[in-house]
């Protein structure tokens, strides 16, 4: 019976720890220059695309009916709580990794090609937005 059980534990656990190596989930968005929690995003997966909103504001000096002023599409005046940031974006065969999304900054209206990457078991996840050649990373931590 204990062993059973033990077994049964090292399964419950290993499933765990995989189910976290997946953008799914609340993660706490951290600017890459200051180092300030910005937001709380909820990234959710349907048909094996991704999709993210901004749950919280984290800013000081956010304010509560902040709408998305920069935006350029049917995003354009919606608030910022609740906001569509991330569209799309399929895990790659092989590798723990996210390609061909999109990830839109709502402080300057800009949509970028993005990745995501879980890393450290999953703990923390690797944003990075493409424009051109040129890229930003951010890292950002699994709050759920």
């Amino acid at each position: 019976m204990k062993a059973l059980l033990a077994a049964i534990a090292l399964a419950a656990s290993a499933a765990s720890a995989l189910a976290q190596m997946t953008p799914v989930g609340v993660w706490r968005s951290v600017d890459d220059k200051t180092g300030e929690s910005k937001a709380e995003i909820r990234i959710a997966e349907s048909g094996g695309a991704l999709a993210g909103r901004i749950e919280k504001t984290l800013r000081k000096d956010a304010k509560p009916d902040a709408v998305c002023d920069e935006c350029t599409d049917e995003r354009k005046g919606k608030p910022i709580a609740g906001l569509e940031i991330i569209r799309g974006g399929k895990k790659a065969e092989g590798k723990d990794v996210w390609e061909g999304g999109r990830i839109l900054d709502p402080e300057n209206g800009k949509e970028y090609r993005a990745s995501f990457t879980p890393i450290d078991g999953g703990k923390k996840l690797e944003v990075r937005g493409y424009l051109g050649p040129f890229w930003r990373t951010q890292t950002w931590n699994r709050v759920q």
